[in-house]
């Protein structure tokens, strides 16, 4: 391994566990977690690619460190959740960039999560129905095996129940053949919350829109979403051990 991959990845650990100590600091411990464990990984490889013994012993010094500290955030995290007092809050800036439904919900999604229900009164247009499909598709690419996604949103007065049902006929469909059943229904009510079968609850203030529509049709912010700014809001996250409280 040449000294450039070494300092490469090195840097790259370091990003890593800068970003996951300000998520410490910011009390979003199961974010942070994420950022440990890959910036651990990172300076592990360091470690290994390294063969001068002082920096060597300053490497396992600030392993142990990350480590020590990713541990008690672990064993604090538990307790809240034993406790049934976890909850975090995610403060999103007006026009801030680098949000994704990955970054914000990766951390909360299980082996175990199976079934998913989204509360969001505002999916109607078509960046809006866009940004409810890529949450779809981040279920369907994460390490989880997510067979039932519900889907309740208010009907748009604007037009027919006959127009209304053709929409929701056509959003349906656009789930086949990945082997997951989406089920819509209308009703009305103000604020986004989305419910996992593994036991989170998700508040989300600007419900799936946390990010505005393109400007233009035609931009580099328009494929990749993490790029665009989003709208000021919050996302607050509990977890409950009591499944009748996720309906």
């Amino acid at each position: 391994m040449t000294q450039n991959h070494v300092s490469g990845m090195e840097a790259s650990a370091i990003s890593l566990l800068k970003r996951a100590v300000e998520l410490d600091h910011s009390s979003r411990f199961q974010e942070c977690l994420v950022w440990y464990q890959e910036g651990i990984q990172l300076l592990m490889d360091v470690l290994k690619a390294v063969t001068d013994e002082s920096k060597r012993g300053h490497y396992r010094e600030k392993i142990k460190g990350y480590m020590d500290r990713a541990e008690q955030i672990k064993a604090h995290v538990s307790q809240m959740k034993e406790d049934g007092k976890y909850h975090e809050q995610i403060r999103i800036l007006e026009d801030a960039i680098g949000y994704s439904y990955e970054s914000l919900f990766k951390p909360y999604i299980s082996s175990s999560l199976s079934e998913v229900w989204v509360e969001d009164p505002y999916v109607r247009h078509t960046h809006q129905l866009y940004n409810f499909l890529r949450f779809c598709e981040m279920l369907l690419k994460a390490s989880c095996k997510v067979k039932l996604i519900h889907l309740l949103t208010s009907q748009d007065v604007r037009y027919s129940n006959k127009q209304q049902c053709s929409g929701r006929d056509e959003r349906e469909s656009q789930c086949s053949g990945t082997g997951v059943a989406l089920f819509l229904n209308n009703f009305y009510f103000l604020m986004c919350k989305i419910c996992f079968n593994n036991y989170y609850v998700i508040f989300v203030g600007k419900c799936l829109n946390e990010q505005a529509p393109p400007r233009f049709k035609y931009c580099i912010r328009y494929v990749t979403c993490n790029l665009l700014e989003c709208h000021v809001g919050s996302v607050q996250v509990c977890e409950t051990k009591e499944t009748s409280r996720l309906l």
